[in-house]
């Protein structure tokens, strides 16, 4: 799915069939109060390949092959922490479980909207772009 900004991205379809043995985010952290959803999901899969997840500055979705980047501060702004168990989100309850399906949907103009991504007992993640946050939904 080609965003006119950020360009196609990593296939996410190349998920299906491997098994997601770490789930990596990355939390915005001001004056003691952690952001409501993650900034970034990374998963790594079976293979050890990385598959991060974030939102584009022209609010479309990006998925591209990347591992986790360092905790930094912003002064202040806050501190953007990355780590395994900073936060919940819906991707924690599918760690050790393999990918059954990947789903991609786009708009010409803007590029992935969202992306859906299945695993063996039906249920799926969906990962969009609200009001230029990303945002993870069952």
């Amino acid at each position: 799915m080609l965003c006119p900004l950020h360009g196609a991205g990593t296939d996410p379809t190349r998920l299906v069939g491997r098994t997601i043995s770490r789930v990596v985010a990355s939390w915005h952290f001001s004056d003691g109060e952690r952001s409501e959803s993650p900034l970034d999901v990374w998963l790594i899969d079976s293979a050890g390949e990385s598959t991060r997840i974030t939102t584009g500055s022209d609010w479309c979705l990006m998925v591209e092959s990347a591992g986790p980047h360092a905790s930094y501060d912003m002064g202040e702004w806050g501190r953007i922490e990355v780590g395994e168990d900073l936060g919940e989100h819906p991707f924690l309850r599918h760690l050790g479980e393999t990918v059954t399906s990947v789903a991609e949907y786009a708009l010409p103009e803007q590029g992935r909207t969202h992306l859906e991504i299945g695993f063996p007992d039906g249920r799926r993640v969906r990962a969009d772009c609200h009001e230029g946050d990303l945002r993870l939904t069952r």
